[in-house]
């Protein structure tokens, strides 16, 4: 039994494994751990050329696979693009003879409504997740047949329908739901033929790319390394396929089965708070679930506050003045973006934050918002101070947005400098 740390066993040793979206995050995390056991890995991502913003390229990742032990293909793949698809395959086969086992990892997001998401992002979103994923499992399938011990595993949620899910990005969660309906519907479908097809889901935020543009360095710190998904992936495909498939597995979770106990190794920032993932019935999760069910029968049109708004000592007003001194050109430069808040209960009113121009008031900006964020004024303030999690408030129903969650998390820099400057 593991006690602390995931130890390689060896048992994928010569299989053969293809991993798309494996250029960073936690496709990368998948690759390079299965590479330690001597596995070759069909590396497909789009990245083939640095990114000016994001970390990772197939090649560079490829040579991390070889020094590790493994045995690389990098393949440049737009999962979207059949002809992409089909020669990612034939390469696959034609350079290792078969293929053993598929991670279906990449994945395109956008958090947002469902009057501000584009049919653009939406068809985004569905022809990755989903018609991606449906797409590279039909072309592996002819070989996965002939494998011996057979996997699938999709880095989708559990199906669980509740609204709090679907509320504030309708889109993305139909197209995560359905590489999910993928492993309820293929598990059984290729059970005789003994193809395990799984699902693998985090317990909390993990640091990736996505997260780090989503909720910036604060966010980062509250969640854990990819390492964590990739030793509980691990465990699954070294799992017998004719006997464990169909699952919906968490990350945490799978590794408590098999003795793993100290997941501090896992913390991005050791000792931190995590934030729960979305999608799952944590204590957390059941919490916001319970209160924003509570809000919708008592017909609240806006969330209670975290705070009692006629206790606070600071007001809206203070709180936007104070930002507005704390404006930089860095920030201006970062970020540039003009934020809208429309703030309710006893402290309501309309204040605007505008990272273009540098400047912060009450009312309207000159000119149109790039992003309009609901909340109460208590909230709003406790969110400043760093009492109340943007994330969390966001979950929960506290904190409505309009327009693209990764630039309303983009507040999080100026937040954590006005934090600061409080201690």
């Amino acid at each position: 039994m593991f006690q602390t740390a995931m130890i390689n066993s060896g048992k994928l040793a010569g299989k053969t494994i293809l991993v798309t979206g494996a250029s960073r995050g936690i496709g990368q995390a998948i690759a390079e751990k299965c590479a330690k056991d001597g596995a070759n890995i069909v590396v497909a991502a789009k990245t083939a050329q640095p990114h000016a913003k994001l970390p990772g390229t197939i090649h560079s990742v490829a040579e991390r696979i070889n020094a590790l032990g493994g045995k690389s293909l990098a393949c440049v793949v737009d999962v979207r693009d059949e002809s992409n698809v089909q020669s990612a395959v034939e390469q696959a086969v034609k350079t290792f003879g078969g293929i053993d086992i598929l991670v279906n990892n990449a994945s395109a997001i956008s958090l947002t409504g469902t009057e501000i998401t584009t049919m653009k992002k939406y068809d985004l979103m569905h022809q990755v997740n989903v018609r991606g994923t449906y797409m590279m499992t039909q072309k592996c399938l002819p070989y996965l047949r002939q494998a011996k011990n057979p996997h699938i595993l999709n880095i989708s949620p559990p199906l669980i329908m509740k609204s709090i899910w679907f509320q504030n990005h309708v889109a993305y969660t139909m197209s995560k739901y359905g590489m999910s309906m993928c492993v309820l519907g293929m598990a059984e479908e290729f059970r005789d033929a003994r193809i395990a097809v799984n699902a693998l889901w985090p317990k909390t935020a993990i640091a990736t790319a996505a997260v780090e543009m989503l909720g910036g360095e604060s966010m980062v710190n509250q969640s854990r390394k990819p390492d964590i998904m990739a030793d509980a992936a691990y465990v699954i495909l070294g799992k017998d396929s004719g006997s464990y498939s169909g699952n919906f597995a968490v990350d945490e979770e799978v590794l408590v089965d098999v003795g793993v106990k100290d997941f501090d190794q896992y913390a991005h920032k050791p000792g931190a708070k995590l934030i729960p993932d979305f999608f799952l019935d944590s204590p957390e999760a059941e919490a916001l679930v319970h209160k924003h069910e509570r809000n919708m029968k008592q017909g609240s049109k806006s969330p209670s506050s975290s705070g009692d708004a006629s206790s606070l000592t600071d007001t809206p007003e203070s709180v936007i003045n104070e930002m507005q001194s704390m404006i930089s050109p860095e920030i201006v430069k970062d970020v540039g973006k003009v934020f809208l808040f429309e703030l309710s209960g006893d402290h309501s009113g309309t204040f605007y934050l505008d990272l273009k121009h540098g400047t912060a008031g009450k009312g309207h900006p000159d000119g149109s918002s790039d992003v309009t964020m609901k909340l109460s004024g208590s909230d709003f303030v406790n969110m400043v101070r760093g009492k109340l999690n943007s994330t969390t408030a966001f979950m929960s129903g506290k904190l409505k947005i309009e327009g693209d969650m990764f630039v309303a998390m983009k507040l999080e820099k100026l937040m954590k400098k006005i934090q600061k400057s409080k201690l």
